[in-house]
């Protein structure tokens, strides 16, 4: 049970914008709550604040693990005071675990909004504290002695995508908000597919992401000019062009005649988000 004063320091912080969380329902925060003039969702722009401030060596972005093992975060990573990593996403029903490995602090794990608290602050390098997220929604939290250092995170609670493609609802899950939708073109001969498109935070997609097309038709890809340099490279075929192209234009075409699933992605920016799913059936 969180002490009066750390009840004090949870309303506090919130008030302040630390620990806001847009359009509550029960406690968290809903991604179908109403739009901002860019079409963002509240919660969208303030996960943005919350993240970008967040303090952590590594990128700030949302890890995407609902295909993964259960994760574990760790508290004071080479004695800094922040969470690594600051930012998931899993599936309802899993259990995150926080572990203690900086010993020259002391860390707890407190949700804003009261849901989790892991108790009063410690430094015991292999303490570790779990809790199950049943609820979709988005789960911000901080550790309360360093807070206003940046000491702090997100678990994003979201069902996973289920196109029944496994392999592709995997390959895509977190990427330019894929959520299971296939674009179904078979009996097409030719389908273009936008390269550099607006997504994952910039012109750094495919459009369309996911399509199923038949045996024999052929995949053009058509570059925006945008985005910077792009490339198309498989992972399940040994097709593709490695050559990185800025200029708009048609810079690679195949004709698929076998069946199966085809996983293609833009390797420079891989990383974030630009991949691309072909079913040929």
């Amino acid at each position: 049970m969180p002490s009066s004063n750390r009840r004090t320091f949870l309303r506090t912080s919130t008030a302040l914008g630390l620990g806001s969380l847009a359009m509550l329902n029960g406690g968290h925060a809903r991604a179908s709550d109403a739009t901002s003039p860019t079409g963002e969702s509240p919660e969208e722009d303030s996960l943005d604040t919350w993240l970008a401030t967040a303090n952590d060596p590594h990128t700030h972005q949302i890890r995407d693990f609902r295909y993964d093992e259960p994760p574990t975060i760790y508290l004071g990573v080479s004695n800094t005071k922040s969470f690594s990593l600051p930012g998931l996403k899993v599936a309802p029903d899993t259990t995150v675990t926080w572990e203690w490995v900086g010993d020259s602090a002391e860390f707890n794990v407190v949700a804003t909004d009261g849901s989790f608290d892991s108790g009063l602050p410690v430094s015991e390098p292999g303490e570790s504290f779990k809790y199950t997220f049943e609820a979709e929604g988005t789960y911000k939290y901080v550790s309360e002695p360093h807070a206003d250092a940046g000491m702090k995170g997100v678990v994003v609670v979201d069902s996973a995508p289920s196109s029944g493609y496994p392999t592709v609802d995997k390959w895509l899950a977190g990427t330019n908000q894929y959520d299971g939708t296939i674009v179904d073109q078979t009996g097409s001969e030719l389908v273009e597919i936008s390269t550099g498109a607006n997504g994952n935070g910039g012109h750094f997609a495919f459009e369309p992401h996911a399509v199923k097309i038949s045996p024999g038709t052929t995949v053009r890809w058509a570059w925006t000019g945008k985005g910077g340099g792009h490339n198309i490279v498989f992972e399940d075929t040994d097709i593709g062009d490695e050559t990185i192209h800025a200029d708009s234009g048609v810079h690679f075409e195949e004709t698929l005649s076998e069946t199966g699933v085809f996983r293609y992605s833009c390797h420079p920016h891989h990383d974030i988000g630009q991949r691309g799913a072909i079913i040929v059936e």
